[in-house]
């Protein structure tokens, strides 16, 4: 969580309007396992992952003045080191859409937040978890 701060931090400082900044957008990654709680796995992640969402809403209603946007991002279960063929595999039948999710389709969601398309969005954390 420190990390998130110390980055959320200096990234204020230096797009701030209010500090001769040109204003930004910063998004954060969560995890859709702080809905999910992750008991008996992942409990201390999930919790962790709570825990960025409610940075990033709390940091969203400070700074929007600023010109600075935040949100959030939270995957699901995401084809990566986190989630080795094994644990996709056993939870894959829990997903609605029935698969796991790519990076690709990750970085699509925090790309559009990152543009001016998502220029009215604020405080947001978007789901990107096939339905779990």
């Amino acid at each position: 969580m420190i990390g998130y701060f110390l980055c959320a931090a200096e990234a204020v400082r230096r797009m701030s309007t209010e500090r001769g900044g040109q204003g930004g957008a910063i998004v954060n990654i969560g995890s859709a396992s702080r809905w999910l709680g992750a008991p008996g796995e992942r409990v201390h992640y999930a919790a962790s992952k709570g825990a960025v969402a409610a940075m990033s809403h709390g940091l969203a209603l400070e700074v929007a003045r600023e010109g600075i946007r935040v949100n959030c991002v939270s995957p699901g279960i995401i084809e990566t080191a986190l989630n080795p063929p094994e644990r996709v595999a056993r939870i894959a039948p829990t997903i609605p859409i029935g698969r796991s999710g790519k990076t690709d389709e990750v970085a699509t969601v925090v790309i559009f937040l990152l543009s001016d398309a998502a220029s009215y969005m604020l405080g947001a954390d978007l789901k990107v978890s096939g339905g779990r």
